[in-house]
């Protein structure tokens, strides 16, 4: 079912897709600020249409940030990058967009689309192509339809903008990778241009009706003076892995991405036990303190502030910071055999095999 969103539906949003981004996709406060203000300017709402209301023929186009979520800290869009990016790409097509697409939901990523289809008045889809986020281009569920990335249109808050024509999406990546670097390590893109035929046989369904969902769950719970880890736990069919606070961390922004790790130490129920999160840009391995595996990505490994229950970003990752972890099951689509060649353990080079959280558990 079509819904609109207004302005003051924007801190669910950016709440929901923060959690839903397992630690990356960028801050969402910086989205919805860009789309509160879109929206302000335009003064209307942004439609959001069910998937299956989408004609065959429609042009639908995902936009996005790309690069290590750890700049956007410093390095903030000036708000053009994602218009430069699509009229590209539009350019390139010789076609107008109808419909515009979240590549995941997750952070920035499930923020930036609203301000985008606020000044283009564009109906947003329900959907995306990750039901997470995740760090590479390709590890979307487009590509395990054979839909390709390119013609993708890249754009930088300088007013720099380039096509990429690639013979993969794995060189979409890459190429799109280095780019992005030399653009100081963020960018926006417009890709994986499809039809709305091809949209609704790939994108995962009804996730923004998710994010919203969860958003206003943690906000509920919140103004109950409720930690919303039980609530959300019960709603996405998960595991509250407990509380843990952060003793070490080692990041660095390398290659485009933020990577490292943070050493926690148990609290309450973990009390005397130690686990390492890994992540790369999105948290995608936490081990305990003898190496075994307690969720691995492609399932989702969501952190919460153990006081507050708002969603923690890898970039914001401290000492001292007390979390409360929840592990989720992802969408089998990332559990089949094409979804781990492109997302699961081995891809990040972790040793251990992938195995469901819920089988992790029973271990």
């Amino acid at each position: 079912m079509s819904f609109d969103i207004h302005p003051d539906d924007m801190e669910a949003i950016a709440l929901g897709g923060a959690f839903l981004g397992t630690g990356g996709g960028g801050d969402p406060y910086i989205g919805k600020v860009m789309a509160r203000a879109a929206m302000d300017r335009a003064g209307r709402p942004v439609r959001v249409a069910d998937p299956t209301e989408v004609p065959d023929d429609a042009l639908c186009v995902p936009v996005c940030m790309m690069g290590a979520p750890t700049v956007m800290v410093e390095k903030l869009p000036n708000g053009d990058e994602a218009l430069a990016a699509l009229s590209a790409l539009e350019e390139y097509l010789g076609r107008k967009a109808d419909y515009l697409v979240c590549i995941e939901a997750g952070g920035l990523n499930s923020t930036i689309p609203f301000a985008v289809a606020s000044a283009t008045g564009l109906p947003l889809i329900d959907g995306d192509g990750m039901g997470r986020a995740f760090p590479e281009l390709q590890m979307v569920s487009m590509t395990m339809h054979g839909i390709a990335a390119s013609p993708m249109c890249i754009a930088d808050d300088k007013g720099n903008s380039s096509v990429l024509k690639t013979v993969s999406n794995l060189w979409t990546e890459r190429l799109a990778r280095a780019q992005t670097i030399e653009m100081g390590g963020a960018a926006l893109v417009a890709l994986y241009p499809m039809t709305g035929a091809q949209m609704k046989q790939s994108l995962l369904r009804n996730t923004l009706s998710l994010v919203r969902e969860i958003g206003a769950t943690i906000r509920s719970e919140r103004a109950a003076n409720r930690h919303p880890a039980s609530a959300l736990v019960a709603r996405c069919g998960g595991f509250d892995l407990g509380p843990a606070r952060v003793v070490d961390i080692e990041r660095k922004t390398t290659g485009g991405f933020a990577r490292g790790s943070a050493t926690l130490t148990g609290l309450e129920e973990n009390q005397g036990r130690t686990f390492t999160l890994s992540f790369q840009n999105e948290f995608l391995c936490l081990e305990d303190e003898t190496g075994r595996p307690l969720a691995l990505t492609p399932d989702l490994i969501c952190a919460l502030d153990a006081d507050g229950g708002l969603p923690v970003t890898t970039e914001a990752m401290r000492f001292g910071l007390g979390l409360r972890l929840l592990a989720l099951p992802a969408d089998p689509q990332w559990r089949s055999a094409a979804g781990l060649d492109l997302a699961g353990p081995g891809y990040f080079g972790y040793d251990h095999p992938f195995a469901p959280v819920e089988d992790l558990r029973r271990q």
